[in-house]
Order: C-alpha cells, then structure tokens, then sequence
C-alpha cells in the first residue's frame, strides 16, 4: 500500500514539475464535471502521453463545493490519453459550451517518460527502507484502505452527463396501476413547488413487491429516466462483506453522493439481502450484532433519522417482502408498497406487442397478441420475453425470412416441457399405457364443465424426463367453487383411472397428479372450510409438528380427505367407463399420430358438451399449443425408480 502511494506521488510531482504542492488530491471525473467544469472554475488541463494521469488548474479564487479552495492543482486518472479529450469535449457539448470556448489542454512531451518512471521506483526503494521505522503512519494508511473499501459502488443514471441508459415508460409494457404509483415521484421532481405550495410531502420512499420477472427493475430504470434527476442504484448483496462495518459505511457513502446531487432518486435492488428480520436476541458469544443488522440500521437512519434531509428519494424493490423488517415498511420510510404481480390479459397482450415489435414476423404483431395473451395465463413479462425470443432463434435456425406461427409453437413448448426428445426409448408396451393415460386426462377435461379447455395432447418425449401431457387453457380466475374444485380433481384422476379401467394394473405415472389431488383436498378440508363434518375452519399450512388443533380432529380431517379423493376417483372412474369408446378413438389415435389438437378432438369423438369450451375453436386454429407451467404433467412411470 505504501508503495503505490509512493509511485502515485512520484509520478504526479514529474508530470508537475517544480511547481507541484506537497498536498496531492486527487478527483473522480463525476467531480470534475459537477463541480469544477459545470461551472467554469477550470484554467487548463496538462495531459502527460505516456500516463493515465492528468493535472487540473483552477482559476485563482476558484469555488468549489461552496468553499474557497487554496490548492488550484488537482490531479485525475483516465483510462486512456487517446480518449480524454474527445470525452472532454463531450461532456462540454452537454454543459452549453460552445466550440472553442472550452478548457485548454497541454499535452507534456518533455522528458523521457521511461527514465522517469525508473526514477520514481529508485526513489520509492529507497523510501521503503524506512517502512519499519515509520510507525505513526500504519494508521493513516489503513484507515485509507477502509475508506477506499467503504466506498458505495453505485451504477449512477445521470441525465446532466448522459450517463447510463434510457428506458422510457412507453418502453415498459402493462404495470399500468404500479406506473401511476411511481408517476407521483416523478412529478415532484419535475414540479415541488405545487406539493410545497398545498403542504404536501411526497412519500420518502416506494417498495416494489411482487413475483420475479413481472418488471420491477425495468419499472425502475423508466423511473431513472423519465424524472431526469440523478438516480444512483445498487444492489442489496454489494453491501454486505465479510469486514465488519463496511456495510453500514456503505450506505452512508451512498446518501452522501445522494444529498451532493439533491434531488435524485436512490435504488436499491433485491433490499432482502440487506433488509432482512432483526433478531430478537443479542448475541451470546460477544454480545454485538451481525453485519447485515449494522448494515440494516445504518439504513434506517439514513432514511428517517435526526440528520435525514429532503430532496433524497428511495426506491426498492424485492420478491420477499414477507422476510422484510418491519422498521423498514412503516410510514416515514417505504411509505408505499407496490405491488407488481403476474400480467393479466390485456396487460400480457401488450406485452406480446412490445416484445414483438423487433422480430420479423409473417404479420403484424397485433395480429398474433391477442390470442396469445388469452391463451397464457400465469406467464411473467420474462416469461413472455423468452417465448418470443426463442421462437426468433427457431426461424433463424431454418434459415426462415420471418418468423411462423409454427416457431411460437416450439418456442412455447421448449420454455416450459423442453425440446423434443424422440430418441427416448420407450416399448411398445409403454407407449400405449401412456397413451391411455394421456387420453383419460384429455377426455375428462373435455366432458367435465367446470374442468379446463383442452387444446393439445401428445406422447412425445420431453428432455426434463415428461413422457407425455396434456395442454389446456384455463381461465384468469381467483376464486373457485366446491364443484369447480372438485371437477379439477377427476381431471387430475383421469389418467390413474384410464389405467385401471384399460389395463386392469396401476403405474408410477400418476404420482404428479397425486401429489396434486391430495393438496387440493387437503385445502378444501382444511383451508377453506368446505367440509360439513369438519365445519367452517382454517389452519394455515405448518411444515413443523406443532399444529393449532387436537390429535383427534386431525383423524377426522385426514379421514374426510380420503372420502373426497376416493369420491372425486370413483367419479372419474364412472365417466371414463360410460366412454369407453371414446377413451379407446382418443388413444388409437394417439399411438398413430403421437400429437392431437382440439380440431383432431373434435372429429373423433364430437364437439364438447358445454358450451364453455367451445370458445377455444376459434383461437386454435393455427395455434393450440399453449400451457402453464404448473400445470405440465411429470409423468416418471419406470424411470422414478431410478431417480
């Protein structure tokens, strides 16, 4: 550490000459510009070739910082001499300063720049050698190292410099409630007079919540832009280290470059990592607290303590706000919480718009959006994102002129069951139990009226171990019935029941649906109150022994989940036996073909009962291929005993 110093100072005082002052200091470019070039305080600038080192000359009474300034000379490093003076000039450019009005820069070809280097290491070995004697300086030295380390490493979007990149709110598609939200931060920006006039404080700072991939960074980036302030962001995991303190040193680092460029906006990614419960208890080992707890109060502070200041403003955002401390979300702090969830229809279809907009598609992208929306219940924006992406990778891998509605098909069916995997070898024997199977679960869903829609069935191997599924399109809906509950489970059911009415034996295939049957009886007794035996209760789910009621009632609960499970079987069993026939058209046709649309369906065994699932006959053509992710079929059968 003393040694760069010792070279660092070498070189400045040959790049200075004589006239060097004993008190080296050194700027950032930030610094440079806002404080020193911005307004006009700058003589010239001496530029060295041969080193990343520039010197800055004040004028004499120069003003920095609202203080007079004694020392005129600054010195600045730069990543290259080649670059500096054409990002000079742009920096200028943005400032209003016209073209040849702008600071004088020197370049200082005397001298051999090799001799002097090898002067300075000379000079710098020979001061080593009074390292062991100089004691008194190991303080200052190491208190510099934790300066240097205490540091906050923020990304800085500065419309004054035009650092950082654009993301406007026309670019950020849906999210039109959570906009709204965060329009009332930027209008005060732009306009504090009329909150100040009424009395009005705008809220000190916003949490976005929600699932990952719904747009909350995105969101915040339109933020950074469209106020056209300054807006320093960084991520919760970059304050936490190992060395004790440096977190909290961090966070006041970052709000003191805040109140410098006040009013600006300060973003904080992932606050999880940072924002996390305190505990309840001190430490029984040394009696302090962790550093994420240093970190977390450091921040309290910053946001609403004795010394906080206005014209800072905070953003954040997280998908665990339930791990969050609750000092953290009172009023005076995060005052409002955004909640960011998965895209509804209208907002997925302008999704589907935006993300299409840069692909070269057969038609225009409204053409497509539509449907596609209604068709993707569930998915995110990053979601949405990959599908169109992967279809575009799709064409240009068949060297197609546009992309097809044959490539969203494969886009789709690769983000969520993978690729086809026909090499897979599966017997004959094999084949035909899934193919049952697969057609018990498409003929229940076809026949039931509250189950979902069916749009595709197919036993072709997929690459995450999925030998066969069904695909459906179910609706935007929160809130379900008894008896559209319990229609999801005979169609769950469907595939164990076509086995034992078929083949008279029972698989490993069904241990998906199972596992899903059984949570949603397990809900309906315990959750939602459906039962009549057990009446009108809700336990929460607990993975810990420890239960809000008594052994016995635990009994009759699991006894009135067994009768609702072999009820919703018994069911399913019935059905599939009164359409035997039909089951039999379904599977034939499936270890023919391998893959069934709704139209193929609909010729075998006649159109759907109810005339709910009808709507699907005029969004898939062309384009019956969509699914959920919870709901793809993991079918195992032999392979799960090796797993």
């Amino acid at each position: 550490m003393l040694t760069t110093y010792m070279l660092i100072a070498s070189i400045s005082l040959m790049i200075s000459g004589s006239n060097q002052p004993e008190n080296i200091q050194f700027v950032s470019w930030n610094e440079f510009v806002h404080h020193m070039l911005a307004k006009g305080e700058v003589e010239e600038i001496i530029v060295s070739p041969d080193l990343d080192v520039v010197k800055i000359i004040l004028y004499e009474g120069a003003i920095i910082k609202d203080k007079f300034v004694e020392n005129r000379i600054y010195h600045m490093n730069i990543v290259g001499t080649n670059s500096f003076e054409e990002k000079l000039h742009e920096a200028e450019k943005r400032l209003g300063i016209k073209s040849g009005a702008g600071v004088t820069v020197i370049y200082d070809r005397g001298g051999d720049a090799a001799g002097k280097v090898f002067a300075s290491l000379i000079i710098a070995g020979i001061l080593l050698t009074f390292v062991s004697k100089a004691r008194t300086i190991k303080p200052r030295i190491s208190m510099d190292s934790f300066n240097q380390l205490g540091r906050a490493k923020f990304t800085l979007v500065d419309p004054l410099t035009g650092q950082g990149k654009g993301v406007r709110f026309s670019d950020v598609a849906g999210l039109t409630e959570a906009k709204q939200e965060v329009m009332e931060f930027v209008d005060y920006l732009k306009r504090p007079d009329r909150y100040k006039n009424l009395g009005a404080k705008v809220p000190k700072g916003a949490l976005l919540l929600g699932p990952p991939g719904c747009g909350k960074t995105l969101l915040a980036k339109a933020v950074a832009t469209e106020s056209n302030v300054p807006f320093l962001s960084m991520n919760g995991s970059e304050f936490i280290e190992m060395i004790g303190g440096l977190g909290a040193a961090r966070v006041r680092d970052l709000f003191k470059e805040g109140r410098k460029r006040s009013p600006c906006i300060i973003y904080i990614d992932e606050i999880d990592a940072i924002g996390r419960k305190r505990s309840s208890g001190i430490s029984q080992m040394d009696g302090a607290m962790g550093e994420g707890e240093q970190t977390l109060n450091q921040l309290l502070v910053e946001m609403d303590g004795m010394a906080s200041t206005e014209g800072v403003l905070m953003l954040a955002s997280t998908n665990r706000g339930d791990v969050l401390d609750k000092a953290l979300l009172r009023p005076g702090r995060f005052d409002r919480h955004i909640m960011i969830d998965l895209p509804v229809m209208d907002e997925r279809r302008q999704i589907f718009e935006q993300h299409l907009k840069g692909i070269a598609l057969q038609e225009s992208p409204n053409k497509y959006s539509k449907r596609l929306a209604y068709l993707t219940p569930g998915f995110s924006g990053a979601d949405i994102a990959n599908v169109c992406n992967e279809a575009a990778l799709n064409a240009a891998k068949n060297k197609q002129h546009s992309v097809t509605r044959s490539d969203l098909e494969y886009a789709v069916e690769r983000v969520v069951g993978g690729t086809e995997k026909r090499s897979h070898s599966m017997s004959l024997d094999e084949k035909r139990i899934i193919a049952y199977h697969e057609s018990g679960h498409a003929l229940i869903g076809w026949l039931l009226e509250h189950a979902d829609a069916l749009l595709k069935v197919t036993i072709v191997p997929r690459t995450n171990l999925t030998l066969g599924f069904a695909q459906y399109a179910p609706r935007d809906q929160k809130l379900y019935s008894k008896e559209e509950l319990f229609d999801k489970m005979c169609m769950a059911l469907g595939g164990r029941a076509a086995e034992a009415l078929m083949f008279n034996k029972l698989t490993t295939g069904a241990q998906n649906d199972l596992q899903k049957v059984n949570k949603m009886a397990r809900a309906q007794i315990r959750q939602f109150g459906m039962s009549k035996e057990i009446g009108l209760v809700s336990f929460s789910e607990d993975k810990t022994n420890i239960h809000p009621y008594s052994k016995r009632l635990a009994g009759v609960m699991e006894a009135e989940e067994k009768k609702l499970v072999a009820a919703a079987y018994l069911r399913t069993y019935n059905v599939l036996e009164e359409n035997r026939k039909k089951l039999e058209l379904l599977a034939q046709a499936l270890l023919k073909r391998e893959t069934l649309n709704y139209d193929d369906v609909e010729q075998l065994i006649g159109p759907p009962p109810h005339d709910n699932k009808r709507f699907v006959e005029s969004i898939s053509l062309g384009i019956n291929i969509f699914y959920t992710p919870h709901q793809k079929k993991n079918y195992h059968l032999k392979l799960t005993t090796f797993m």
